[in-house]
């Protein structure tokens, strides 16, 4: 079935094979980890994505992060510039848009847009900017999910070690107290690849799911096969 809005569709169960295909169709390599996690890493070797899932790493709103998307400046660099994290349950399609800018940027680590790029990407497919927090945040019209800029968990790992850094969350809560999905992006993650996840996030355009997530009666618009 087709299903409307993308925020709200879940992962179909399938979070970890597609976003998967879609790093080896893009050439990046995979191998197992002593961890039980799946690691891919970028053809340039300067960007690493990991299904994390098994190793449980932490939990963002009560969910075991399930991907962590890095990179680096260098290489031949053990530090890592920069994390994003992502729950299971967030949609397939947000993640690999993301990595597709990410796949197509020289500069993986370069700052790039500020925090207007994100919001634009949210608000040109109709999300509200939010009435308090105007420049750093946004919802969808039916205020069941959120992207702000803000304090990140501690876990959160970033190469700038000033504390109380701001990065970008988002996470959809269709049942008040019961997060669907969360992503975090730490501070130094370059907006305009928090602004490809987030315009997917937005988009307007049905999603194909087999599975409908829980609490999302009445949230959802199932459609006609396209």
């Amino acid at each position: 079935m087709w299903v409307a809005p993308r925020h709200l569709a879940g992962d179909d169960d399938t979070l970890a094979d597609l976003v998967g295909a879609a790093l080896t169709g893009a050439g990046w390599r995979m191998w197992p980890t002593a961890r039980q996690t799946l690691l891919y890493v970028s053809p340039d070797e300067l960007c690493g994505a990991e299904w994390v899932r098994a190793s449980y790493p932490f939990a963002l709103g009560g969910l075991p992060v399930a991907w962590q998307i890095t990179a680096r400046s260098h290489p031949a660099g053990t530090m890592r510039e920069w994390n994003a994290y992502f729950t299971g349950g967030t949609p397939p399609e947000a993640i690999t848009d993301f990595l597709t800018a990410l796949d197509a940027r020289p500069e993986p680590h370069a700052p790039f847009g500020g925090p207007e790029t994100v919001l634009d990407a949210l608000t040109g497919q109709g999300w509200y900017r939010d009435i308090d927090r105007p420049h750093s945040a946004a919802s969808d019209p039916g205020f069941t999910a959120s992207v702000s800029l803000e304090a990140v968990p501690e876990h959160v790992f970033d190469a700038d070690p000033r504390p109380d850094l701001p990065g970008w969350q988002a996470w959809a809560e269709p049942v008040p107290g019961t997060p669907l999905w969360c992503a975090t992006f730490s501070s130094s993650t370059p907006h305009d690849l928090v602004a490809a996840f987030a315009a997917s996030l937005a988009s307007p355009i049905p999603v194909r799911r087999k599975l409908l997530p829980e609490g999302t009666d009445g949230h959802l618009t199932l459609l006609p096969p396209i």
